[in-house]
């Protein structure tokens, strides 16, 4: 295959997989080789073992963080301090792209940033949606509720007034009380519950914090 081919069947496509390149009569042994090669030059850019995008010169979109976390870790989704800062939920500023997976946990370092991974059960792999990024394109992204139950499942004493309270929660008027009650539920972990009882009791502080301002 020559690099006019490759960027004719994939210059529109942010991330590529090595089966894109298998047209009818193609040697998959050959497009691996080639791959390599382009991604020694830099015409391709490799982010794990069969995905690939475009090196800066070739490519016409720009990879979404989102979309990467997904593709790294196909069994995933968007979560955690990642989709509580999209929603001004935290006020930190968040320099990763955290996700939860049904398979192992870890982290990857990729010219499109880092992203890490927490492990949950497969029974708790729901509460996410496909969320648009651009351009036609979505991603699996968690809930703001779910954020913020699958934070509490993952993390020690979380039950606690304490620890809500050290996450300096904010804008909580825009979390469902009675979504969050039932995801909390759903978890069926007691500690998972609580926290959902102690935000709740934050967003009323919140409200009324509001009014007597």
């Amino acid at each position: 295959m020559k690099r006019s081919a490759l960027i004719d069947i994939v210059s529109r496509e942010p991330l590529f997989t090595t089966g894109m390149l298998l047209t009818p009569g193609a040697d998959p042994k050959d497009v691996r080789k080639q791959l390599s090669r382009w991604t020694r030059d830099g015409t391709v850019v490799q982010l794990r073992r069969g995905l690939y995008a475009l090196g800066p010169r070739y490519r016409l979109r720009e990879p979404h963080p989102y979309e990467v976390s997904n593709a790294l870790v196909p069994a995933s989704y968007v979560s955690l301090e990642t989709v509580l800062a999209a929603h001004g939920l935290i006020p930190e500023a968040v320099f990763s792209t955290t996700a939860v997976t049904t398979g192992r946990q870890g982290s990857r370092q990729t010219p499109f940033g880092f992203f890490v991974y927490q492990h949950i059960k497969p029974d708790l792999f729901w509460g996410y949606r496909s969320e648009p990024i651009g351009d036609g394109r979505s991603a699996l992204v968690a809930t703001p509720e779910k954020a913020l139950l699958d934070l509490a499942y993952l993390r020690t004493h979380s039950d606690e007034m304490a620890f809500a309270r050290e996450l300096r929660l904010q804008n909580l008027e825009t979390i469902d009380p009675e979504r969050l009650g039932a995801f909390a539920e759903r978890f069926g972990v007691k500690k998972v519950v609580r926290f959902a009882r102690n935000v709740i009791a934050l967003r009323d502080e919140e409200r009324e914090e509001y009014r007597g301002g």
